[in-house]
């Protein structure tokens, strides 16, 4: 994924308040964290994170005071009314770096005929490079696999450099039979005719 780049303003200000005032502006306050720096508040346009954070795991090049910087968005609250997001938290990261990342798992494939596959895990944690984070990763899921067939995570089709950060025998999705397909096993057969 390549990184977006937004314009942040350092502030100075904080609080309940202060934060009210920013976002009357159309700007949104944040913080960043990591790599032993101290944390730092700034404000970010509303509208440019709001489009960046319709990407999972987004990563931003920030530009504060002359100076970029790479940050990942690790969470953002949102009104639960009005859905404009109040406040996010970025944590910093170094081109290389590796960091741990949580990623929706995608079903690629059509199921046999009278099942359906059950995600038992809709999201799996990753350990990728920063610059470099999956926006999902694939399951191949096979016509095939009966009921009862169990997809582990070690299945899982993952991009180069990227490593599972859960057991590979962790159970990721199981195959189970509709109220259609077990209805069409119990039809009784045809049988002689009555006299």
């Amino acid at each position: 994924m390549s990184e977006i780049k937004i314009v942040a303003t350092l502030r100075e200000n904080f609080g309940k308040g202060a934060a009210r005032k920013l976002r009357a502006i159309h700007q949104t306050p944040a913080v960043i964290y990591g790599h032993g720096h101290a944390t730092r508040h700034v404000s970010l346009p509303a509208h440019e994170i709001a489009l960046a954070l319709r990407h999972k795991n987004a990563l931003l090049e920030l530009s504060i005071e002359g100076k970029t910087e790479l940050v990942l968005v690790k969470s953002a609250s949102k009104d639960p009314v009005t859905q404009i997001i109040e406040h996010v938290d970025l944590v910093e990261v170094i081109k290389g770096e590796k960091v741990h990342v949580v990623v929706p798992v995608h079903l690629v494939g059509e199921a046999m005929s009278g099942t359906v596959v059950d995600l038992e895990h809709k999201t799996v944690k990753l350990e990728a490079e920063a610059t470099h984070v999956p926006e999902f990763v694939e399951l191949r899921i096979s016509k095939e696999a009966a009921a009862g067939h169990h997809y582990l995570a070690g299945e899982l089709i993952l991009p180069q450099g990227v490593t599972l950060d859960i057991a590979a025998g962790e159970l990721v999705a199981t195959v189970v039979e509709t109220k259609a397909g077990a209805a069409g096993e119990d039809t009784p057969e045809a049988g002689p005719a009555a006299e």
